[in-house]
């Protein structure tokens, strides 16, 4: 779940739920795909002060019952014009909407993703530098016919050797246990055209990161406007908040920007 992320970063109302749009996918934060149905969400994005670096994100799911779907999600990123190429991390997420009860939604998620590291790079059963991350996650909301609010709980533990369970700074290798919360409304504005507020905050749990325990917000907010009754495109802005100790707050200078196609089929 991206974002690491991560997703997403990463990572919805279900499509039966009552809506003013006609779009089953228009970016809501509850969207779950009915029984049979797959989607396809890619990005493009990049930020004001690195224009010529670009990351290519996909996000590609399918619901196996009208409450149970899976994902898997990657991303490449491009540098000075094409002079650096890198891929991603690679996630996989399974979603079960635990409570479906009219406007109310929960659900349930966990997923596992790793992040490789090209440079001096070791097999897995031998002090793998790759980057792993095994999430378990909560999220719900309340929807209706013109709106959508929902928030999310996720905690992340990353590690750098996929079975290196428990232990600090081992030869060199590291983990980290990471809280995810995070808010987002969803307005439908017309059968054409909704809105998008997101933000996110991810801190640290471990004491001997001290710098990245501060923790740190992202910000989001997008415009979608509907294709038809099953694909949408939009355009997104964020802005990064870092907390750099108590009571110090930094506010990057920069902003992400960038476009999502969405499609359930």
């Amino acid at each position: 779940m991206k974002k690491l992320a991560l997703t997403s970063l990463l990572a919805v109302v279900a499509t039966g739920a009552a809506h003013a749009s006609i779009n089953v996918i228009d970016g809501n934060p509850l969207y779950m795909p009915q029984k049979g149905h797959f989607y396809s969400e890619t990005s493009l994005g990049s930020k004001t002060d690195a224009t010529t670096a670009v990351e290519l994100g996909e996000e590609f799911g399918y619901g196996v019952t009208d409450r149970f779907a899976v994902n898997v999600a990657t991303s490449v990123a491009e540098n000075d014009w094409f002079d650096g190429n890198r891929w991603g991390e690679m996630e996989i997420d399974a979603t079960y909407r635990a409570l479906d009860e009219g406007a109310w939604k929960v659900d349930v998620m966990g997923g596992f993703g790793l992040n490789p590291m090209w440079d001096d790079h070791r097999p897995f059963l031998d002090k793998d530098d790759t980057e792993y991350a095994w999430t378990l996650g909560v999220r719900g909301g309340y929807v209706n016919k013109d709106w959508t609010i929902a928030a999310h709980a996720n905690f992340i533990y990353m590690n750098t050797e996929m079975f290196n369970w428990g232990e600090e700074n081992v030869d060199g290798l590291w983990q980290n246990h990471v809280l995810n919360l995070g808010v987002a409304g969803h307005w439908t504005m017309s059968d054409m055209w909704s809105a998008i507020v997101t933000a996110d905050y991810f801190k640290s749990l471990d004491r001997y990161n001290e710098v990245e325990s501060y923790g740190y917000w992202t910000i989001a907010a997008g415009l979608n406007y509907n294709i038809d009754t099953t694909k949408y495109i939009g355009l997104y802005i964020s802005k990064d908040v870092a907390h750099e100790g108590a009571g110090q707050w930094a506010i990057e200078d920069d902003f992400g920007f960038g476009a999502k196609f969405g499609i359930d089929f």
